[in-house]
C-alpha cells in the first residue's frame, strides 16, 4: 500500500553506504495541518535506497514536492531487548508548486460506497 505527502524540503542528506551493498540517503520535509484553526508544522523524514539515493540530485532544499512512500518496519534483537524501527522509504518524488499549497498531508477520501453493490442489500435499520 503506497501513501503521498506533499510538502517543502528543509533538508537532504548525503548518500550513505551502510553495508558494501546497500546505500540509504535521508530527507526531510516541512508540512502544515490545520487542526482546530491552528496551524501544526510538522517535519517528516524520508529515506531512499539503493539507486532511488540519486532520486534527491534534480531537488535542492525550499523546492515543493509530493512524496511517494511506503512504510516499512523491522524486528530486532540485541542483548535480550526487542527494538523496532519505522521506515518512510521514498520511492518517487514530483515537483509541485507551493503557491497557494498548505502542504497538507492527503488524507483518504470519505467512504462512499457504490450504489450498484447494494442492489439486493434489505434495509432493515428501525430508523
Amino acid at each position: 500500500m503506497g501513501f503521498d505527502l506533499s510538502g517543502k524540503i528543509v533538508s537532504i542528506g548525503d548518500t550513505v553506504q551502510r553495508s558494501a551493498t546497500f546505500k540509504t540517503r535521508e530527507f526531510v520535509v516541512e508540512t502544515n495541518e490545520d487542526i482546530n484553526g491552528r496551524t501544526i508544522t510538522n517535519f517528516v523524514k524520508f529515506q531512499t535506497v539503493q539507486d532511488r539515493t540519486s532520486i534527491l540530485d534534480r531537488f535542492k532544499i525550499g523546492d515543493g514536492v509530493k512524496v511517494l512512500f511506503n512504510i516499512k518496519g523491522s524486528k530486532w534483537e540485541k542483548n535480550g531487548q526487542t527494538n523496532y524501527i519505522t521506515n518512510l522509504d521514498a520511492w518517487r518524488i514530483e515537483q509541485v508548486s507551493m503557491s497557494g499549497s498548505t502542504g497538507n498531508v492527503d488524507t483518504p477520501p470519505a467512504f462512499s460506497p457504490d450504489p450498484e453493490s447494494q442492489q439486493g442489500i434489505a434495509d432493515d435499520l428501525p430508523f
